[in-house]
């Protein structure tokens, strides 16, 4: 069930909430916890179901917020083009109206721009950084052309049989072996977004880079790339873990989307890299006139 909120929302664990924030109209879905929320970021055309695999398996204390961003999933398209800086302010607002402060951030492919952004902007608000099968956007090593041309509609969420018949070329690793995951998985979100939403997806990231920006990335960051992704090559991450300060690389066999596939070896790599949920210290946010926020 959803509520559709216009203000402040109220969230209930598990519940899905719309939050209206700079003309946007936003699904959120804030599961409960302990410590630093961690906010999840997705792959183009996904909507936050997609996620939910990585979300089972991940510490059941940890608190997790996830979302649908314009056009994809539930949320209604954005009325015009966006842009990274506009789509990671559109995110602080609705943390604001949700009353989270300090957070944790994952993205993956398309979804690791935004986070990347996310984290640029905002400094104190991000504590840590992961980011999953991504590069630097505009400028980066692409994948084969062959692979790009099957992404450039979103023809594979709304056929799930041509989705299945694909899936193998297009994420590799894992999906390899268990195409009909992916099958399930498309199946799952068959009402998910809109043709303009994508196209406004795919506008943004031909737009942006973070290459240059990727020195003043402070927080710590958690790189997972796999040696067997056919839309973003592993050399992507080798780049980025040597210009982001503070890096650690988890580099493994697999494909595109294992974090999703394979959620179960995954989680436990991100909880170590997040540490246990818990409220290690109280730290004030510039501005949140008195609120207190989990920090560490």
């Amino acid at each position: 069930m959803t509520t559709p909120v216009s203000s402040a929302a109220d969230p209930v664990d598990e519940s899905d909430v719309f939050v209206a924030v700079g003309g946007q109209r936003i699904r959120v879905r804030y599961r409960r916890g302990v410590g630093v929320p961690l906010v999840l970021c997705n792959g183009i055309g996904a909507s936050l179901e997609v996620l939910d695999p990585l979300v089972g398996h991940l510490d059941p204390d940890r608190p997790v917020v996830s979302l649908d961003v314009p056009g994809t999933g539930e949320s209604p398209s954005s009325p015009l083009p966006y842009g990274f800086p506009y789509l990671a302010w559109v995110i602080g607002r609705m943390l604001d109206r949700l009353e989270i402060g300090v957070v944790d951030i994952l993205g993956l492919s398309w979804g690791g721009a935004l986070a990347q952004q996310f984290a640029f902007q905002n400094p104190r608000r991000c504590r840590r950084l992961i980011l999953v099968a991504t590069g630097t956007g505009a400028i980066m090593v692409p994948g084969h052309p062959r692979v790009l041309n099957k992404m450039i509609t979103p023809r594979r969420f709304r056929d799930p049989s041509y989705g299945g018949t694909i899936a193998a070329e297009l994420y590799g690793g894992a999906v390899r072996e268990r195409g009909q995951d992916v099958v399930d998985l498309f199946v799952r979100q068959l009402h998910a977004g809109s043709r303009t939403g994508y196209l406004h997806q795919l506008l943004a990231g031909s737009v942006w880079t973070s290459l240059f920006a990727l020195p003043a990335i402070r927080q710590r960051t958690l790189l997972i790339a796999g040696d067997d992704d056919p839309i973003v090559p592993i050399i992507n991450a080798q780049i980025m873990s040597r210009l982001l300060p503070r890096s650690r690389f988890h580099r493994h066999d697999g494909g595109h989307i294992d974090l999703v596939v394979d959620a179960e070896t995954f989680a436990p790599v991100i909880d170590d890299f997040l540490g246990a949920p818990g409220i290690a210290r109280a730290t004030r946010r510039r501005g949140d006139a008195g609120r207190l926020t989990p920090g560490g």
